[in-house]
């Protein structure tokens, strides 16, 4: 005689001998409920082990062993899946910001969410271009651990990082900084991010060292950027690398609502050419959306706009933010 058990979620049911059933359970019991692991199970009830390996398949065909997942508290799979559905990304962390809302204590959770991603997923052959005069990428850095397993290629700066003396360190400190933690040629990018003229950005890139850093960029495997509002940030001012405001007028006027590495665009993600794409020196759209793996580290009420358009735009097709930015990025 033989049963028919019904699989989980409406899956053909697996038909199983009456006789059959009891060893099934048995096996089932012993292993996911006891611990008893897979040889001592076919020492005990005198079966092989690929035996005991075919029943506990076959448990969970016929809906003996159903399997559970219990997200834990801080942990929004919900959140992240959805988002990922909305825009076609490969992958959303949720930052678990546990109801705050200050900008200081959001950039702090997105940074650590984002140090434990990069520190479990980069591989040693990756070459990851990293932008600079990002508060959100300064803190992930610092909040990185060296460990034995994490490793990376290279490191290549993509937007350039000389500025006022007392923000250049800090463009130094994300480049290295990765770089360290990753044990990866740090490569650097010893250039302004803005220029005065495009006569003078084009004098720039033709010097050597230059050149090899803009040459670095056509094989990278992963960039690692920041997403920015229209109004630049107190770093970037800070930095001496900020646009005019008669420029940012400008900007406002053609549709401009965010950057990503200077290079700005509209609410649907479309980049806006202009004359301050010849004053940049910095990795060009073109170049940075060919990158395999795009990820973006930010949030934050003050960037929601911004970060739905770049996700509308394809310029990211990773993101790392908090539960605040994801929950708006869903709504109509």
């Amino acid at each position: 005689m033989s049963s028919r058990l019904d699989a989980n979620d409406g899956a053909e049911p697996y038909a199983v001998a009456a006789e059959h059933i009891r060893l099934l359970t048995k096996v089932a019991r012993m292993y996911h409920e006891r611990g008893v692991r897979q040889p001592q199970i076919a020492e005990l009830l005198h079966i092989s082990q690929p035996r005991v390996s075919r029943l506990l398949k076959q448990a969970v065909a016929a809906g003996i062993v159903r399997t559970v997942v219990i997200t834990p508290r801080g942990v929004h799979a919900d959140l992240e899946d959805a988002v990922e559905q909305r825009y076609g990304l490969s992958e959303v962390v949720v930052a678990d910001s546990a109801g705050q809302t200050d900008e200081i204590a959001v950039t702090r959770s997105i940074a650590a969410a984002a140090a434990v991603y990069l520190e479990t997923t980069l591989s040693r052959s990756d070459r990851v271009g990293i932008s600079s005069w990002s508060a959100t990428l300064l803190a992930t850095v610092d909040a990185m651990h060296s460990a034995a397993g994490l490793a990376a290629e290279r490191v290549v700066q993509i937007l350039g990082g000389v500025g006022m003396s007392a923000a250049q360190s800090q463009a130094t400190r994300l480049t290295g900084g990765l770089a360290r933690h990753t044990r990866a040629e740090a490569v650097y990018l010893v250039a302004p991010g803005l220029v005065a003229t495009s006569e003078m950005r084009q004098a720039l890139v033709r010097e050597p060292s230059i050149a090899a850093v803009l040459d670095a960029w056509q094989d990278l495997t992963v960039a690692l950027v920041g997403v920015g509002s229209l109004e630049p940030s107190t770093l970037l001012r800070q930095s001496g690398n900020a646009i005019a405001g008669q420029e940012e007028q400008r900007l406002r006027e053609l549709g401009a609502i965010g950057d990503v590495c200077m290079r700005f665009f509209d609410e649907h993600g479309q980049h806006i050419a202009s004359d301050l794409d010849d004053r940049v020196l910095g990795i060009s759209a073109e170049t940075l959306k060919k990158v395999p793996r795009r990820i973006g580290v930010a949030g934050g009420e003050r960037k929601w706009r911004a970060i739905r358009a770049a996700l509308r735009g394809g310029w990211l097709n990773v993101l790392i933010t908090d539960q605040a930015t994801a929950a708006e990025l869903l709504r109509d």
